[in-house]
């Protein structure tokens, strides 16, 4: 998908491999309209829509097994222990709250996602477009949510940051990595990654049934401290030891190093998004649509 890649790795393709992107994930999801290539990189929310047996097992078995070992649910797109990697965990990002101009609320930082609910804020945040992770946010309890979405001036997280940085907005919901690359740059802005934790957004590398091996020498090139450097400072974090990471975000900032690698209790305490079962997802939605203004 446009802007959901990063530049620095794709233009490091093999020869005979060409990136290509599409406006919109559902062009891969949906049914009948599968686009011709050797791999796809998608969310995990898309990526878990995904029909089975329209993958085959990633392999790169070596590399899958150098990664945190947090990556590896991801890499079975949640499957059992015993199920075949399909996926290729390349970069992971948590969904945090960003401030335009608020400093009262950013000293308060200790009450993390509480802030979504001060009453300043009343139609001021741009929320995730996806109701699952807003009441990740707050708790599935009807009169949290009711109060979340009557601070909601927009439920769209892509297009979210024009309406911040625009002043139409004071708080946005969104994955870190979308405003990493402006934090240097434009000092109205703050984030908050609450101490309690906070969802993960995932991106995933997939290969298509019937396709042919994922270039290896091209995907080992994600521990090289070059790439690394360039990928981070755009907001990509690959899913690495923490051996891997620190020593080359020591050239980073320090608030921005504390950002793109938290603690390990802090990662501990953040979660991943399985896929529902039709009944927990209905109920969900019917908890959403129940909140509405």
């Amino acid at each position: 998908v446009e802007g959901a890649f990063p530049q620095a790795w794709s233009q490091q393709l093999p020869a005979g491999w060409q990136a290509r992107w599409l406006a919109d994930p559902a062009a891969v999801t949906a049914k009948g309209t599968i686009p011709e290539a050797a791999l796809w990189s998608l969310a995990d929310g898309w990526a878990t829509a995904l029909a089975r047996q329209r993958l085959q097992p990633f392999g790169a078995e070596a590399l899958l097994g150098r990664l945190a070992p947090w990556a590896a649910p991801l890499s079975r797109l949640f499957g059992g222990e015993s199920t075949p990697a399909v996926a290729f965990p390349w970069a992971v990002s948590p969904w945090v709250l960003v401030l335009r101009n608020r400093a009262d609320l950013v000293a308060r930082r200790q009450e993390g996602w509480e802030l979504l609910l001060d009453p300043s804020l009343k139609g001021q945040v741009v929320l995730p477009s996806s109701p699952r992770v807003s009441m990740a946010l707050v708790g599935p309890r009807l009169a949290r949510v009711e109060r979340l979405r009557a601070q909601a001036l927009a439920y769209d997280e892509r297009h979210g940051l024009n309406l911040l940085l625009s002043g139409d907005a004071q708080a946005l919901v969104t994955p870190l990595q979308r405003v990493i690359p402006l934090l240097r740059r434009d000092p109205r802005l703050a984030v908050v990654l609450p101490e309690s934790g906070a969802p993960l957004s995932w991106q995933l590398l997939l290969r298509p049934a019937g396709q042919p091996p994922s270039p290896a020498g091209w995907l080992q090139q994600l521990w090289s401290p070059t790439l690394l450097q360039s990928l981070m400072l755009k907001g990509w974090v690959p899913p690495l030891p923490r051996a891997v990471l620190e020593p080359v975000l020591r050239s980073f900032p320090a608030p921005m190093a504390a950002l793109l690698l938290p603690s390990d209790g802090l990662l501990q305490r953040c979660w991943s998004l399985p896929p529902l079962q039709a009944q927990a997802r209905l109920d969900l939605q019917t908890l959403w649509d129940a909140a509405a203004p």
